[in-house]
């Protein structure tokens, strides 16, 4: 008997068990992570009408240091998501955070475009890396059946994070200035590290991987409400091994190459039209004429929709699974991108109809955004989770780097060409989202069950 000990199977420990309050703290605190990334990836969008009063400079010229933003959560999302498979999405998240934070207090000194386009670049890069990390942890501490409720209540953020950023920007902006707007953005998250450095632990999902890291587990599921023998061993019954040496090659391999090129074309033109949204809604206003407090407001209209949208489809999804909700939304969300031309926009006097039009095509537009990343982490398995977010991420900023380089132009072909652009973004996405294989179904209550083999 001294020589046996107690295999414990965490997937079923994990997926079959009660969402305590604990791993609700826990999902909360990714939560404002992303918060702080939401507010980050648009602040220059609320800042680009400021800038070009005070540098004198053409809405052009801005086109370029969108792109390299996005350029670098390009570049940083595969990074951060290969760091957070290799060495803990904790670390990964904590060091994504770290640097953004960093750069976007450095952006409140800059005098020149080329410093701020460099700046952006390096905020790109942290901003990249904090949404997989993020995401895989959430997915990873979350039951089964709260998985897609867990995943879109953090993905929520990113619209809420904008709509925070849109109320300081009007507030700030017209008094205050740009440079104040980058100090409040950069300066939050970065106190925020702290919190996280003594609170987060590692996922539970990454610690089974390695025996060394099985006592850590061991506290870390008791702290969870999972009462498990001391000296427990762990293994993971529900890992699919991924043939391939490296992330990318087992995310291209044959098991996965059908829903991962489905999720890049979703993300590229899903993600490539709310980026048009974030960089050049306020742009598109103000050359419409409304002042440039009211544009911020527009944009904080838009992410208020999408935090409604997440809710909603949360439950949709719940109930109903992945596929019917994503493609009607998709369409839902083309849709309503049309039917804003039919709002007229006034100068002066009340905004109503226009923030409506905003509020619903900001829903349906981000439920089928944030939702993908649920989707994306129901595909991949956990030795590849944290890049294979990553990637559909960067697939989906790479549509925003085209988006952004575009955007002006757009811009000047009026407000038809403007929502055009992002209708047929939609219908593009819904392709996608119709091809990927592996969507989930409605997920059920299941019983808690603790299964251990001796």
């Amino acid at each position: 008997m001294g020589g046996m000990s107690t295999a414990v199977d965490i997937a079923s420990l994990l997926d079959n068990g009660r969402w305590t309050a604990y791993q609700k703290a826990l999902t909360a605190m990714s939560a404002l992570a992303i918060i702080f990334d939401g507010f980050d990836i648009q602040i220059l969008g609320f800042a680009i009408p400021s800038l070009m009063k005070e540098w004198g400079l053409a809405r052009p010229a801005f086109g370029p240091v969108l792109a390299l933003g996005l350029a670098g959560m390009v570049a940083g999302s595969p990074v951060a998501g290969y760091l957070g498979d290799r060495f803990g999405r904790r670390p990964a998240l904590i060091g994504s955070l770290t640097l953004f934070s960093l750069a976007t207090l450095a952006t409140s000194f800059v005098n020149s475009i080329m410093a701020l386009a460099v700046l952006r670049f390096i905020t790109g890069l942290g901003t990249g890396g904090t949404l997989p990390n993020a995401s895989a942890l959430v997915a990873e501490f979350a039951p089964l059946r709260r998985r897609t409720t867990a995943m879109n209540l953090t993905i929520v953020c990113i619209p809420l994070g904008g709509m925070l950023g849109g109320v300081i920007a009007a507030a700030l902006l017209p008094t205050l200035g740009w440079r104040a707007l980058y100090l409040v953005g950069g300066g939050l998250p970065l106190a925020f590290i702290a919190l996280l450095w003594v609170l987060l632990p590692e996922s539970p999902r990454f610690l089974v991987q390695d025996p060394r890291n099985w006592p850590a587990l061991e506290r870390l599921l008791r702290r969870m409400g999972r009462s498990v023998p001391p000296h427990s061993t762990f293994q993971d019954r529900k890992e699919r091994k991924p043939h391939g040496r490296t992330p990318i090659s087992a995310l291209l391999g044959s098991a996965y190459l059908r829903d991962t090129m489905g999720l890049w074309l979703a993300f590229l033109f899903c993600l490539g039209g709310i980026y048009l949204v974030f960089g050049w809604l306020p742009g598109m206003l103000t050359s419409q004429g409304l002042d440039i407090a009211s544009a911020s407001q527009a944009l904080a209209v838009y992410n208020l929709g999408g935090v409604f949208g997440v809710f909603l489809w949360a439950t949709l999804m719940n109930a109903l699974g992945s596929r019917g909700p994503l493609l009607s939304g998709a369409l839902a969300a083309s849709g309503s991108a049309l039917a804003i031309l039919l709002v007229p926009i006034e100068s002066r006097g009340s905004h109503t109809l226009l923030w409506g039009a905003l509020a619903l095509n900001g829903l349906l537009s981000n439920a089928v955004q944030t939702s993908m990343y649920a989707l994306a982490a129901h595909v991949y398995p956990t030795s590849i989770r944290a890049s294979g977010i990553a990637y559909a991420a960067a697939a989906g900023r790479a549509g925003g780097i085209v988006s952004s380089i575009c955007g002006a132009s757009i811009i000047s072909m009026g407000r038809s060409g403007y929502w055009l652009a992002l209708a047929g973004s939609m219908i593009i996405a819904f392709a996608g989202l119709a091809w990927v294989r592996s969507h989930f179904p409605a997920i059920g209550r299941v019983e808690p069950n603790l299964r251990r083999v001796e």
